[in-house]
């Protein structure tokens, strides 16, 4: 108490930033090091978790998820869940297991894998130099779910963060980069490519198809960081392989570029695979009250039409639409790279596309629950969506041919629409 009453630090500016988003950085592409997809398992409030999501050959979207979730001196809590989504069946597979002994990393690998009694996920290099490394994922949920999966990363796909060095990927939150009360970071594989085998009531489903991976962490309670988030993850194989994905989050009214009450940021990172190659990284900081002018790079999640929706509370789109825009990053093909997508979901009494809406609170853990203190009266849910979707991209016809023409590149969206506050 005395320190502080003598304290010589300068006072700080209320309207100083306190937001200092990664979307901000001078550096779009960061290509990952190794360290860059180590599990840090760090101590505090500290949210990490590492998500696989695959869309098989006949549009099922398989998505497996670790979460290491710490609160402060309780032991951290880990989960596995796996979600399987047949579009044509509307058949939904769901399992969310707290699994025991975790660690990382398991004897001779290093910690970009992990394992527990119920699972394992090993990364290594891959002796096929079109797909230089790879993780095993083997997963044992139930006495009726297994998954023996492995996902392997392109070489012409290098996966990235926004900026480079070990602090590429990384949002600050807090008037000081250097003593952050919070961070959040987000690492991709933007594009993967899956084989293997699900075992559902003894019965093999065929797992081959592709998709993507990330690595985030939030280092702060989660429903200090953000009142929305936005994810998008669309994958064909036209064309030689075409991804686009974007990840968004909204901050609430305490962070943003004149601190406390200047808040409703929106980070958005994402990037465009075409042609089989990681064609352009994209990120863009849309701040409140700031006029959404076209430029030059461009990331960018909308919500169209919202209505209001009695299960939830919440205004839920009746559309949704994701925008990317960056230089070309491939030699050989210098210009500008854009695509958009346009999603329409429907309405709460007739929706189209809609997998679910999560209760989130009825999900996490409940030591986490009772941790988390939500504003009385709101709930966490997230929106989830696929359907079959064009992407129009348009760049140089070095990319691919006729693509400065524009093309319509037929593919399945994965999208999902989290409210939190």
């Amino acid at each position: 108490m005395f320190s502080s009453l003598f304290s010589t630090a300068p006072p700080v500016d209320p309207k100083a930033p306190n937001l200092f988003p990664v979307s901000e950085s001078a550096d779009l592409l960061g290509e990952l090091e190794a360290k860059d997809l180590e599990w840090t398992c760090a101590g505090g409030f500290v949210t990490e978790t590492q998500i696989f999501y695959q869309f098989l050959q006949d549009g099922t979207m398989l998505m497996c998820q670790v979460i290491h979730s710490s609160i402060g001196l309780w032991y951290p809590t880990i989960q596995f869940t796996c979600k399987i989504y047949n579009p044509t069946t509307k058949e939904t597979i769901w399992r969310s297991v707290n699994v025991t002994n975790f660690t990382t990393a398991p004897p001779g690998l290093d910690k970009r894998s992990s394992k527990a009694d119920q699972f394992s996920i090993t990364h290594k290099s891959s002796s096929d130099d079109s797909h230089p490394e790879m993780y095993t994922i083997r997963a044992n949920l139930s006495d009726n779910l297994q998954i023996s999966l492995d996902v392997s990363r392109p070489s012409a796909v290098p996966g990235f963060k926004i900026g480079k060095g070990p602090k590429g990927g990384y949002s600050y939150f807090g008037s000081d980069q250097q003593k952050p009360d919070g961070y959040v970071v987000h690492r991709f594989w933007p594009r993967t490519k899956a084989s293997g085998h699900i075992i559902h009531y003894g019965r093999a489903i065929v797992a081959d198809g592709h998709g993507m991976l990330v690595h985030a962490i939030q280092g702060m309670r989660p429903n200090l960081i953000a009142s929305r988030w936005n994810f998008a993850n669309f994958q064909s194989d036209a064309h030689g392989g075409v991804s686009a994905i974007q990840m968004e989050f909204t901050t609430l009214d305490t962070h943003g570029r004149h601190g406390p009450g200047s808040g409703g940021a929106a980070v958005n990172i994402g990037s465009l695979v075409l042609g089989g190659k990681l064609a352009a990284v994209t990120a863009e900081t849309r701040w409140p009250g700031e006029e959404q002018s076209v430029k030059a790079v461009m990331s960018r999640a909308h919500h169209l039409n919202p209505v209001h929706d009695p299960d939830t509370s919440y205004m839920q789109p009746t559309a949704v639409e994701f925008r990317w825009a960056g230089p070309s990053l491939l030699q050989g093909a210098t210009g500008s790279v854009e695509a958009s997508v346009h999603l329409d979901v429907g309405s709460p009494s007739s929706p189209k596309g809609l997998i679910e809406k999560v209760d989130v609170l009825a999900e996490i853990p409940y030591v986490i629950k009772t941790m988390v203190n939500y504003v009385a009266g709101t709930k966490p849910y997230i929106y989830q969506w696929q359907d079959n979707v064009k992407l129009v991209v348009r760049g140089p016809d070095a990319i691919i041919p006729g693509l400065s023409e524009g093309l319509d590149v037929e593919g399945m969206l994965y999208t999902e629409a989290s409210f939190i506050s």
